[in-house]
């Protein structure tokens, strides 16, 4: 199916999300991109975006908000740093990427049944909530949000690894996760401080 290409239009844009974006830890140079493309060509996945990562920037940075924080592009982001490795500005493409996927996931703006995110969300509720991620749990959420007749395909396969002890339904947490819940809320309270400036 071919990408439905629309024209933008300047009063489309968000300039708060701009001047968000540029004002974040790893968007401070955004501005300094000259739009070379080596991004986009260094880039494994760039085929298979919506827009590839020279035109999410230049997206980024004009404040197309909606269209920037919806892409599958952000979401199939491997952080493999090979854009910021060939940027000859020095560009932190990764560290925005990852800026993005947290605004889009506080916005609650990414594709819902597309697996990335929903993965990322449900490992960072497991980290709070027992302190360390569980496999077999962040599976079966993961296939319950997404995908629960491929979760049905794989019951069998979970009921034998069970039978032999190789995995749990039970979350195991760690001893001390009361202090990994102040300095998890310590480091939100000091992002969404940064967010506002």
């Amino acid at each position: 199916m071919p990408l439905e290409r629309k024209i933008k239009y300047e009063k489309d844009c968000d300039r708060e999300f701009a001047d968000w974006v540029t004002s974040q830890t790893g968007g401070e140079n955004l501005r300094h991109c000259i739009q070379c493309g080596v991004c986009s060509a260094a880039c494994p996945l760039s085929l298979y975006m919506d827009y590839t990562p020279r035109r999410l920037i230049n997206m980024a940075r004009a404040g197309f908000k909606k269209e920037v924080l919806s892409s599958f592009t952000i979401w199939l982001c491997t952080s493999c740093y090979s854009c910021r490795a060939e940027c000859p500005k020095q560009i932190k493409v990764t560290d925005i990427m990852y800026l993005l996927k947290r605004r889009a996931i506080e916005e609650g703006v990414y594709p819902k049944r597309f697996p990335i995110p929903v993965l990322a969300r449900e490992f960072g509720r497991m980290i709070f909530t027992f302190g360390r991620v569980d496999e077999s749990l962040l599976v079966a959420n993961l296939f319950l949000r997404t995908n629960w007749l491929r979760f049905l395909d794989m019951a069998g396969v979970g009921l034998g690894l069970m039978r032999k002890g190789r995995m749990s339904f039970v979350p195991h947490g760690i001893e001390a996760r009361g202090q990994l819940r102040k300095v998890l809320e310590a480091i939100d309270s000091q992002q969404s401080k940064e967010a506002a400036r």
